[in-house]
């Protein structure tokens, strides 16, 4: 099987939202395209953001979303921060995973960043498999969820 990364188009979006909602945040109600649509143009647009695809055979079989953050600290060096990183349950333990993280950190260099940073579910597996890509461990994460008005792509 052969296993290519590279940054997702918008061509892309439908299997992204599969893994993503399908895969990632199963029970969840997907986006409705059109919204879709508009969210992926405004990630398109932000400097220093890649959403990186793994191809397997010519099917999505995971993703991560990279951007980069300007810093003040560390001689102006910026950090990647990574998101939403997913492989499809048929795609696991086939190297998909640790090219797409491979993949983010050629980005991290090639951007003059000085780490790569994520939170990672609460699951020794996953925990496993982040410090086997090179990951360690090494601060406590906090997450304060916000209450919004109106989600996107909600009726009005």
């Amino acid at each position: 099987m052969e296993i290519t990364v590279r940054p997702a188009v918008e061509a892309d979006l439908p299997a992204l939202l599969v893994l993503l909602y399908d895969e990632f945040y199963p029970g969840e109600e997907a986006l409705p395209r059109e919204p879709a649509t508009a969210i992926w143009a405004e990630i398109s647009a932000q400097q220093g953001r890649t959403v990186l695809v793994a191809e397997a055979d010519g099917a999505v079989a995971g993703t991560a979303d990279c951007i980069v953050l300007p810093n003040l600290t560390r001689g102006g060096r910026s950090i990647m921060f990574v998101e939403n990183v997913v492989v499809a349950a048929s795609h696991q333990r086939l190297g998909v995973g640790r090219l797409l993280l491979d993949a983010a950190a050629d980005l991290g260099r090639s951007a003059g960043c000085y780490k790569l940073q994520l939170l990672a579910a609460d699951d020794d597996y996953v925990h496993t498999f982040y410090e086997s890509c090179g990951f360690e461990s090494r601060a406590q994460g906090f997450r304060r969820y916000l209450e919004t008005v109106r989600p996107r792509g909600s009726a009005s």
